[in-house]
């Protein structure tokens, strides 16, 4: 039996979970680049994002700017912040789809935050849906 065009990538499609990159540090965290340097930086970032969503892997995602605030406790008390340490500090997110933790896990490895010492968490998304 003939597949039709697309076929077996709509059932890949099909068994894909969503998974969440978190990135931390990297070039965004730091203040000793020259604005020349960041715009390079951030242009790889738009590729790199370009790229997922033309291969229907990018769901969602955004930067996150600063400054912020922590609301922490049972008092819910509120601290400007946050203030970790530059390469712990969540610069942003993004939802992809994969096929496995593995999968993930590689689309994560090309992403551009390792060329200023940055670092991605993946985490898979909870099916609500179970």
């Amino acid at each position: 039996m003939e597949q039709e065009p697309g076929e077996a990538a709509g059932r890949e499609l099909a068994h894909r979970r969503k998974f969440m990159l978190i990135f931390r540090g990297g070039a965004v965290s730091r203040d000793d680049m020259s604005p020349s340097e960041l715009q390079a930086h951030v242009a790889k970032w738009y590729t790199w994002s370009d790229e997922l969503t033309r291969r229907g892997r990018r769901n969602a995602g955004t930067p996150l700017d600063n400054p912020g605030a922590t609301v922490r406790g049972h008092d819910r008390v509120v601290t400007d912040g946050p203030y970790a340490e530059s390469k712990d500090l969540v610069t942003g997110s993004m939802v992809i789809e994969a096929a496995s933790l593995e999968d993930a896990i590689e689309v994560a490895r090309t992403c551009p935050t390792y060329e200023f010492d940055g670092s991605v968490e993946v985490r898979p998304v909870q099916d609500h849906g179970i």
